[in-house]
């Protein structure tokens, strides 16, 4: 079992929080471009009016931890690691009431290199309890602006996990898959839901477009998000995401395999 205590060791040594590997540069970035909805910081998220540069700044500090002074602007930034720990407390919670319901859940990462290993522990232990892991539009084309122009992707899943890879790149089992921000494949992943008649997701978990993408339709979602990733933290404070885990997203992947013990653990789950 993983204490509290000893999560909160790990996640300082680590730099998951604590002083993380994100700059303050790139977090007051993306602050910036959030206010001037930026749709690639947007993830998908509409905040509707307000929400200028101070605003998110503000609910940054208040739900992540890092400066809310704008003066500062340069070193790494910073996550309270007592917010990570409420963070994964509200995150289990809402993934043991999935689970006790044995309901259908739909998981996506937009950090398929490093978070994968994180989400298909969870997938693997709501699979084992009963629940429905769903996994729509398997191989379905998405096709996404990126800053080089019109890329297409390929939506695949491994263990359970949503992200997507290059077009062409479609070997069986391959966790070999793209950086997104995109709200796109968990929208293509839910419209095929819907258009085949089945159950769709009581709870989404994952993070960028993902969890933001789900819940702006309605969706409950819960997730997690970097210091540099503002739209989660805004869509958590209108209602509209349920739960978001503030930590450094770019770390080793195992680093994160503690933090998935912990949230089964809360969740009464077997690992």
């Amino acid at each position: 079992m993983v204490s509290a205590g000893s999560l909160r060791g790990h996640l300082v040594g680590s730099r998951l929080a604590g002083v993380v590997g994100t700059s303050r540069e790139a977090g007051l970035r993306s602050y910036r471009a959030f206010a001037a909805r930026d749709p690639r910081v947007l993830l998908g998220i509409d905040p509707g009016s307000g929400w200028g540069f101070g605003d998110v700044l503000a609910v940054m500090a208040e739900r992540v931890g890092v400066p809310a002074d704008p003066r500062c602007v340069a070193g790494p930034d910073v996550i309270d690691p007592a917010l990570t720990l409420a963070g994964l407390d509200v995150f289990a919670g809402r993934v043991a009431e999935v689970a006790r319901r044995r309901g259908a859940v739909l998981i996506g990462t937009g950090h398929p290199h490093r978070l994968l290993g994180f989400y298909a522990r969870l997938a693997d232990a709501l699979s084992a309890g009963g629940c429905t892991v769903l996994t729509p539009a398997q191989g379905r084309c998405v096709d996404i602006t990126t800053r080089f122009g019109l890329r297409t992707y390929n939506l695949a899943y491994v263990r359970g996990v949503g992200f997507v890879r290059e077009s062409g790149d479609l070997r069986a089992g391959s966790t070999t898959g793209a950086h997104c921000h995109s709200p796109l494949p968990v929208r293509v992943a839910l419209d095929a839901a819907a258009e085949a008649g089945g159950p769709l997701p009581q709870l989404v978990i994952g993070d960028h477009g993902w969890v933001c993408g789900a819940g702006q339709l309605g969706f409950e979602a819960v997730g997690l998000a970097d210091t540099d990733d503002p739209a989660p933290f805004v869509g958590q404070a209108q209602g509209v995401v349920s739960a978001v885990v503030p930590v450094e997203d770019g770390a080793r992947d195992d680093y994160y395999l503690p933090l998935a013990r912990y949230v089964l653990n809360r969740a009464c789950l077997s690992q």
